[in-house]
């Protein structure tokens, strides 16, 4: 199995072209969880994610050893790039299989370091599979994002830089999908800071690594179906489960609600950007997951930054629901000329700021002389919100509340 050493030379690898990435107090977080809080951020990561550093380490010592033939990878999206970045720094081919989901912004990220780029699979198993036959028939080394121990050697050097700066640190809270990232890291904390706690969080929408820590044995899934695309694997590798079973001391899972509400909560206590598998760490603190003693230091992986502008609207849409701070409301008004000028005027009086308005008078579902209005408010909280509801009822609107 790896060890130190193994990660230390990696680290001299892969420091040429990594970047050093902050490891910050979070005072904010630190209130909230009860913890003293430090985040590891290495969405900063140059192409945006730590996957450049494992990447980056495989594809150094296939040089090393001279071949220069070529290389193929499968990835949702941040393998690919730290693959397709490596490829074009040493200046040899590099073939990417991403699944067809995967948002517009990885795939033009990979094809912008030079790589090839097909699209082929629903989910990375799919893609992985056509990527290995199509090493096999062109020849090319396959890269795999997890399942190599210098892939794993090369993640595990974020542990040397946060202990660097840190050295007395109570727990690691690292995001898990394939393992790549958390065995690393586990093998270079272990043996620096033996009684350091290793706590795994993934996705409970990708539960495969989860469901194998808890059984002790390789667990694979049928489907995945999460925001945190990054962690999105649907089968377990034997090889970083060996890892994680030795290493890591607690295992959570997220929902897909904890997880998009952590990424708003970084947007706006933090101003840090940072896509759904960087945030499941951040959602278990959050949530009340994590089982440390009050005032533990904790440090915190933020695993990547590269989320889809699509969705990050669809979640900054749906946090401002949840939070009271927007509400959707349909509401039937008498067609007639001043009705809807009626309706504004309450919103107005109790300052309700419409953002989006229709009128529909056409619906089967209307009474001859009716019309609808769906109208999207800002609104100030569950007191504001309230007050809009109490007086469109005592103003005679009928309503009902859209989701």
């Amino acid at each position: 199995m790896l060890d130190l050493e193994s990660i230390e030379k990696a680290y001299e690898r892969v420091s040429k072209v990594v970047h050093r990435t902050p490891f910050a107090y979070a005072p904010i977080l630190s209130e909230i969880s009860g913890y003293e809080v430090y985040l590891k951020k290495e969405n900063l990561q140059r192409t945006g994610a730590f996957k450049l550093r494992g990447a980056f380490n495989r594809i150094a010592t296939l040089v090393e050893s001279g071949k220069r033939g070529g290389v193929v990878a499968a990835s949702a999206g941040n393998h690919a790039q730290g693959v397709a970045f490596s490829a074009k720094y040493f200046d040899i081919d590099a073939t990417i299989i991403m699944p067809e989901s995967t948002p517009l912004t990885k795939v033009q990220g990979v094809k912008d370091f030079g790589a090839k780029v097909i699209l082929h699979g629903s989910n990375y198993d799919e893609a992985y599979a056509y990527a290995v036959t199509f090493g096999k028939e062109n020849n090319y080394d396959f890269v795999h994002p997890f399942t190599d121990d210098e892939v794993i050697a090369g993640q595990g050097t974020v542990t040397l830089e946060i202990f660097d700066e840190m050295d007395n640190l109570d727990a690691l809270v690292i995001p898990v999908g394939g393992g790549g990232l958390i065995s690393g890291m586990s093998i270079a904390s272990k043996a620096l800071h033996p009684e350091i706690k290793i706590i795994g969080v993934s996705a409970e929408g990708a539960p495969a690594m989860k469901q194998s820590y808890d059984a002790q044995k390789a667990i694979d899934t049928t489907s995945v179906r999460t925001i945190a695309d990054g962690i999105a694997v649907r089968d377990t590798s034997p090889v970083t489960l060996a890892y994680i079973l030795k290493n890591v001391d607690a295992f959570e899972g997220v929902c897909e609600d904890e997880i998009a509400s952590a990424i708003l909560f970084l947007l706006e206590k933090q101003k840090v950007l940072v896509e759904g598998a960087g945030a499941v760490g951040v959602a278990a603190l959050l949530h009340g997951k994590l089982d440390l003693p009050k005032g533990s230091k904790v440090g915190v992986v933020l695993s990547g930054g590269n989320i889809d502008v699509t969705m990050l609207a669809l979640i900054i849409e749906k946090g401002l629901m949840k939070s009271a701070r927007k509400i959707k409301l349909l509401v039937t008004l008498v067609d007639k000329p001043g009705a809807l000028q009626s309706f504004t005027k309450i919103l107005t009086d109790i300052g309700a700021n419409i953002v989006q308005i229709g009128y529909d008078r056409t619906s089967i579902d209307l009474e001859f002389g009716e019309a609808n209005v769906s109208v999207a408010l800002e609104t100030k909280g569950v007191e504001h919100q309230e007050m809009i509801r109490k007086k469109l009822a005592e103003s005679g609107f009928a309503f009902k509340e859209e989701h």
